[in-house]
């Protein structure tokens, strides 16, 4: 039996735009292109461009999140 609210899942409570910045800042902009193949991260990225596209393309949102969760596992993100 679980106890209190806490969550297992290491997107709980964590915002699109907190796992971009957070990526950003831990591989930047050319490595996270390299590593996850989307164009948002390649051509001209910025968060906000970013966020937009992610918030529309599901296939894509799953990639970073999976990235994410991955780098967290590494101990590659604070």
């Amino acid at each position: 039996m679980e106890t209190g609210n806490t969550s297992k899942d290491p997107l709980h409570g964590v915002t699109l735009e907190k796992i971009i910045t957070q990526l950003v800042e831990a591989y930047g902009w050319d490595e996270l292109g390299y590593q996850i193949r989307i164009n948002c991260f390649i051509s001209n990225p910025s968060v906000q461009s970013s966020l937009k596209f992610l918030r529309k393309t599901p296939w894509a949102r799953t990639k970073v999140e999976d990235f994410y969760k991955d780098a967290l596992r590494k101990g590659k993100l604070k």
